[in-house]
């Protein structure tokens, strides 16, 4: 006689993105297993692998492609996912800003944690007065890039790769450029060709991005200082 099947529950959120509802369901232990091996292995290929089918696994909502999420999506979901998974209260060692160099474990209720949007932020940048180009989010390989990566600090190649593969179209009031249809060669010579300011606008969509944020109280133990900190990525909350 087989053993019975476990029963797993699942839970709604909405994407940051869309606002669309989806359930999802926890990490099972044989999916953590994948996590732990896979991160353990400090193989970007390898987590990156382990997060997709991870994340696609515990989604039950049809239609939703992992590899199109934003970053903001992904790092949002993903904290719900492991929440459920293995308890919704996260434990955060935060630096002290008036010294920089005490450490204080905080505790944070993970459905605190939200996406935060700016005002000022927009999928559309306006390079002169006849050209302009649209802006799509960084996804899923970004997100393990800016979360998973062991390797050294990000170099000034990587980061044109990012913003060439964050344009979606270049276009006048007459004509379009898809981004698709392009090498990547030719957009980063697109963007060599900028002036600074020119350069500041399309930074400035980057910094203004929908993130994953919290803000919260902490006291310096040694000075007795109480300060306001913020968090921000995924990887903020795993420190």
């Amino acid at each position: 006689m087989p053993l019975p099947t476990i029963s797993t529950p699942t839970y709604e959120l909405e994407l940051p993105s869309t606002e669309q509802t989806i359930e999802y369901r926890p990490f099972l232990v044989k999916e953590e297993k994948l996590l732990v091996l896979a991160l353990e292995s400090e193989d970007t290929k390898q987590i990156t692998t382990a997060i997709k089918t991870v994340i696609k696994n515990c989604i039950k909502t049809d239609g939703i492609r992992v590899e199109s999420l934003p970053t903001f999506d992904i790092e949002y979901l993903f904290l719900n996912i492991r929440g459920k998974s293995v308890g919704e209260e996260l434990e955060v060692n935060v630096l002290c800003p008036d010294d920089e160099d005490t450490y204080v474990p905080v505790k944070i209720d993970i459905d605190d944690i939200k996406v935060s949007k700016n005002t000022e932020h927009s999928k559309n940048i306006q390079i002169d007065n006849t050209l302009a180009m649209e802006m799509k989010y960084p996804s899923l390989d970004q997100f393990i890039k800016s979360n998973f990566d062991f390797s050294d600090n990000i170099s000034v190649e990587q980061s044109f790769d990012l913003i060439a593969s964050c344009i979606s179209q270049v276009f006048t009031a007459e004509e379009s450029w898809a981004v698709e249809d392009l090498t990547k060669k030719e957009v980063v010579e697109f963007l060599d060709q900028m002036n600074s300011s020119q350069f500041k606008k399309i930074e400035k969509f980057f910094e203004t991005m929908p993130k994953l944020s919290h803000e919260l109280q902490v006291t310096n133990p040694k000075t007795k200082k109480k300060s306001t900190v913020v968090l921000e990525g995924l990887s903020s909350f795993f420190a």
